[in-house]
């Protein structure tokens, strides 16, 4: 059965928070902006998650008997991969958001009607009938937690759950900071939605070139992009606004993130990229646009529905979840960027139970800011031998990721 009950700690997001990001003395600088991040971080974060689960999948090449661990973030990776066909999910979340928008996902595919329904719900904006749809299919299938949380109100009085009437992308940590973004380019004259009339790549080069690349060179931009809570919004935590200071003299990341808009704009067809949609449109493109994301087309809607069940929800971290597992009975760990948070010490620890729970062949992928390996001079040789670095193929694959966010992808697989 797909477990949506809670976990035992599901209301205590800030908690387990503040043990996975503060690394620092409340009262210093580099405390301060640990602290900010985790405000921030403990409310809705990712609607969409921005990590490619096509490549994620390529990676992975995911078999029937497979057992997969995977964080959450916005659930639309877990669903992917669950279009394969694996024995087994977990995903583990330390944002309680996260995890009612998990277990919504989850539900929503196994209970309305048709791939319609499915569609309006999670790919459409402006559509009063998917509260309807909530609770006349979803609601009553929901734990009570989850329920609770998707009927309480937000702010200003609303339920939550009719921000699926409106356009859930624009919200979030991150759909503001793109809103942000948005008008920042407009005070300077440029209009980003413009890039979704590009009809070649040759035209969406010219947009970048013309339009986008000399706003890194305004001395607004410069001087926001060198203050580390100015990527709070794109869910960047100090220690990788640190990683990625460090490939800049100036310490300011607008290079670096001109280099990101340029692989995002100008290396895929917008037909083909949901997440340069979504950065520029704010929106999914529609059907005679472009494709959306793998687990909302209608081709692997009855796989994900049929496949529902073997999915469980935990309102926990990473290592948390593997400690009670047993050995050798995982095959395939999706980390996210979740190690460029980590001191040496939390990284040891979770690596020490991904290699006592490791299957033969069992695989990590993962992403960091920077371009390398995070393992390297940082876990201990012990663990580091357990494992072969396929150094090639996640170069390859890297440079296949459409969200375009992350500088690299990396792949482990367990030695015999």
């Amino acid at each position: 059965m797909t477990d949506l009950a809670p976990d035992a700690g599901y209301g205590s997001t800030k908690a387990k928070l503040k043990t996975a990001l503060l690394q620092h003395d409340a009262l210093s600088p580099a405390g301060l902006s640990e602290r900010l991040f985790g405000l921030l971080f403990s409310g809705l974060v990712y609607p969409q998650i921005w990590e490619d689960p096509a490549v994620d999948m390529e990676a992975m090449q995911i078999k029937p008997h497979h057992r997969i661990v995977t964080i959450g973030s916005g659930g639309c990776n877990m669903l992917a991969y669950l279009s394969a066909g694996p024995a087994k999910i977990d995903v583990v979340d330390l944002n309680r958001h996260h995890i009612a928008l998990n277990r919504l996902k989850l539900a929503a595919f196994r209970h309305l009607p048709s791939y319609g329904d499915i569609r309006r719900f999670f790919a459409e904006a402006g559509h009063a009938s998917n509260i309807q749809a909530f609770d006349l299919f979803i609601a009553s299938k929901l734990d009570r937690e989850t329920r609770d949380y998707w009927n309480g109100r937000d702010l200003i009085g609303r339920r939550r759950i009719r921000v699926f009437s409106r356009n859930i992308y624009r919200t979030g940590l991150l759909g503001r900071f793109i809103g942000l973004g948005h008008l920042l380019a407009r005070l300077h004259g440029v209009d980003p939605k413009e890039l979704v009339k590009a009809r070649s790549i040759r035209e969406q080069r010219q947009f970048f070139d013309e339009r986008l690349a000399p706003l890194f060179d305004r001395p607004v931009v410069r001087w926001i992009t060198a203050r580390k809570s100015s990527l709070f919004g794109l869910g960047i935590p100090p220690q990788q606004f640190d990683e990625l200071a460090r490939l800049s003299e100036e310490r300011s990341l607008s290079s670096v993130l001109r280099a990101r808009l340029e692989k995002l704009v100008c290396h895929f067809p917008l037909k083909e990229n949901y997440f340069a949609w979504q950065a520029f449109a704010r929106r999914y493109p529609q059907a005679h646009e472009g494709a959306l994301p793998l687990y909302l087309q209608e081709s692997r809607r009855d796989a994900i529905r049929d496949g529902a069940e073997r999915v469980t929800v935990h309102h926990a971290s990473y290592t948390e979840l593997l400690s009670g597992k047993a050995a050798g009975t995982v095959d395939r760990y999706v980390l996210l960027d979740a190690q460029d948070w980590m001191t040496d010490a939390q990284l040891n620890d979770l690596w020490s139970e991904i290699s006592r729970t490791a299957a033969p062949g069992a695989m990590v992928i993962f992403r960091t800011a920077a371009e390398d390996s995070i393992l390297t001079g940082r876990l201990s040789e012990a663990l580091l031998n357990q494992w072969d670095y396929d150094a090639s193929r996640s170069m390859e694959l890297g440079h296949r990721d459409r969200s375009a966010i992350y500088g690299g992808f990396h792949i482990y697989r367990k030695k015999p």
